[in-house]
């Protein structure tokens, strides 16, 4: 039986955490190279090289190394609704992950890139909306809601669900603990999951007692 070909997904997956770049940032770097011969993403030049039976194909380096030549479809370059977090979930990639993850107790969001496990920040809650009830593919009628959470280094959508919807207010400084991070229509999302927990804190920010 012959091993399953890996998907663009799963070998921008692998590349992204080796190379500190997002997948789907490298992926806009793949469509830009396509239209212009050339583009850079982070310290990684991606070549086009030209197109065979409607596959594109490209070339990955880092200064003069060759990371990685494959081939897409040029179907898959004209799609928006791409998703990495099935690819960036195999066990494979959370090995890859797991040594290029910086490991201090907790991270700045400037720091935190998709596929990231068991993160720990401490925040700032900068906006808040209502809660809405939306459909999901295992019961009707959850709650949900975002919260946008910020420090020194950056802000990043905190997504909260059913008891969790009303966990934060704005202007809270509160520490999130074993959440991931994920990527939704492209944009990273702060996501606690089973295990995840949030709690408000009576301190300041580091920044705020500099």
């Amino acid at each position: 039986m012959k091993p399953k070909k890996p998907t663009l997904e799963d070998q921008l997956a692998f590349i992204s955490p080796q190379h500190n770049v997002y997948p789907t940032e490298l992926f806009k770097a793949l469509i830009h190279a396509k239209e212009h011969g050339k583009s850079a993403c982070e310290d990684l030049t991606v070549e086009y090289r030209g197109s065979v039976n409607d596959q594109a194909i490209f070339l990955i380096k880092k200064g003069s190394s060759v990371i990685s030549q494959f081939r897409v479809s040029e179907e898959m370059l004209t799609k928006t609704d791409v998703s990495f977090e099935n690819s960036m979930d195999t066990s494979r990639i959370r090995k890859e992950i797991a040594k290029q993850t910086p490991t201090p107790s907790h991270l700045k969001i400037g720091d935190l890139r998709e596929g990231m496990k068991k993160i720990n920040v401490i925040a700032e809650v900068l906006k808040t909306s209502e809660p809405s009830k939306v459909h999901t593919q295992f019961r009707d009628n959850a709650l949900v809601t975002n919260a946008c959470i910020g420090d020194e280094t950056g802000e990043i959508m905190l997504c909260l669900w059913d008891q969790q919807v009303n966990a934060v207010s704005l202007g809270d400084t509160i520490e999130v603990r074993n959440a991931h991070v994920a990527s939704f229509k492209g944009e990273k999302q702060l996501r606690l999951g089973k295990n995840g927990t949030i709690t408000r804190l009576e301190k300041l920010l580091p920044s705020e007692t500099a």
